[in-house]
């Protein structure tokens, strides 16, 4: 065994039990990195700092562990480390100029997006016309999940660049439900009615007070629209009820919810 370990790659230097030590400290080193990473994640969750915040700083110290690992592992071969970190630095900066730059701006932006938290985790935010809970905050991306389970990767920098929607951050929300009634409707009546099916879901705040305003006299109906003020959580289950509750007591009321309607004249001549 002893004789194998001795025996050394052809052409070249290396030495057979250089390769396992360093498959050894690969191994060792890709361990101990989940470990420190674990015990760092645990410990900022004793601190203040948001989960956003935390899922960053746990990535940054992941990669640079990788990083450290790496060199490690090269040393072991027996290649110099500082003129391998020469090397990486010709390269890197080789790189920069085809472009790396993309990477540094995504980078900081990732910086910036951890720093001022214009989105935290959890939260479900529209940015570059892609919506959905945010999953993670990255070195280089930010991570959303959709409604329908799928899952965005978008780089930092188009993130911090846009205009971000946010549509969990504040704790209530307008809900707004438009629906339309016939010109012959006694528009008074049907306003009230509108208001009763507000008051009587529980979820709706009193403070904003909740309204009814016509919007619009459109080509075939009067337009109107509940507004309603809720919790944020409570949005979309009151904006759907809402929605059916509006519909089936104007049935009832025998209120006319029109249909598109045009008239056609024709002349003989």
């Amino acid at each position: 065994m002893a004789d194998i370990l001795a025996l050394t790659i052809p052409y070249t230097t290396i030495a057979v039990a250089d390769i396992v030590f360093a498959l050894v400290i690969l191994i060792a080193g890709l361990l101990v990195t989940g470990v420190l990473s674990g015990m760092f994640r645990n410990g900022l969750k004793k601190t203040k700092l948001p989960e956003l915040v935390i899922e960053f700083l746990v990535r940054f110290l992941r990669a640079l562990l990788y990083v450290a690992v790496l060199l490690a592992v090269v040393a072991t071969l027996g290649a110099d480390i500082s003129s391998v970190v020469v090397g990486l630095s010709a390269v890197i900066g080789l790189v920069l100029g085809f472009g790396m730059q993309d990477s540094l701006n995504n980078l900081a932006a990732g910086v910036w997006i951890a720093s001022l938290r214009p989105l935290d985790k959890g939260e479900y935010v529209t940015v570059s016309g892609l919506s959905g809970t945010v999953h993670a905050v990255g070195i280089m991306a930010t991570e959303l999940l959709t409604p329908d389970n799928q899952f965005i990767t978008l780089p930092n920098k188009l993130v911090w660049g846009s205009p971000i929607v946010n549509a969990t951050r504040m704790p209530t929300r307008r809900v707004s439900v438009d629906v339309g009634v016939s010109y012959t409707t006694d528009v008074p009546k049907a306003v009230q009615i509108a208001m009763d099916v507000i008051k009587q879901d529980s979820r709706v705040l009193v403070d904003p007070a909740p309204a009814v305003v016509t919007t619009e006299l459109a080509d075939s109906s009067v337009n109107l629209q509940l507004r309603a003020w809720v919790n944020t959580a409570d949005f979309w289950g009151v904006k759907n009820d809402l929605t059916i509750a509006i519909h089936s007591v104007f049935g009832k009321e025998d209120i006319e919810i029109p249909f598109p309607q045009l008239d056609v004249h024709m002349y003989n001549n």
